[in-house]
């Protein structure tokens, strides 16, 4: 499978540079920057959150987790925790499931990325499939997804 049809046309339609990263099959994002000899920060993974309804898409550093109290406090709700696979699989049809890239925008999605990823000037995600990842800068990342900053990582330690 090659990289999502969706975000391959909307990349190619705003004639933004991307490289696209061939990688053994990996499953976890951690082992994607270590296929990628990339480091962890910089490799961007995908939560999906069920808040209140809805799902919402949220963007951290592939050996962060997501901190459920501070999410709590971004969305000024109690009822806000990790989504199912089971749940959002429907979302994303031309991504192979827990492959999904942070573009949220392209599947209805709000997206929400940690504060720490606009640290680094480049950005590096899921494709789509578990044997593709982009590199792109965060400043086209960011001007094509719009997404709402916030801190709501924790490092290394377990979800909460």
């Amino acid at each position: 499978m090659s990289i999502a049809r969706k975000l391959k046309a909307y990349l190619d339609r705003e004639h933004v540079h991307y490289d696209v990263l061939p990688h053994p099959e990996a499953f976890r994002a951690i082992e994607i920057a270590r296929a990628l000899h990339a480091p962890e920060k910089e490799l961007a993974k995908v939560v999906i959150m069920k808040v209140d309804a809805r799902f919402v898409m949220t963007v951290l550093p592939a050996g962060w987790l997501v901190d459920l109290h501070r999410l709590r406090d971004v969305f000024r709700t109690h009822h806000v925790r990790l989504a199912t696979e089971e749940e959002f699989k429907d979302l994303f049809p031309d991504c192979e499931l827990g492959a999904m890239p942070p573009f949220g925008n392209l599947y209805g999605l709000d997206v929400y990325a940690d504060r720490s990823l606009t640290e680094d000037e480049q950005i590096i995600f899921q494709a789509g499939t578990h044997s593709e990842a982009i590199r792109m800068r965060y400043m086209d990342f960011a001007s094509l997804v719009f997404p709402v900053v916030a801190e709501f990582h924790q490092l290394h330690s377990t979800v909460r």
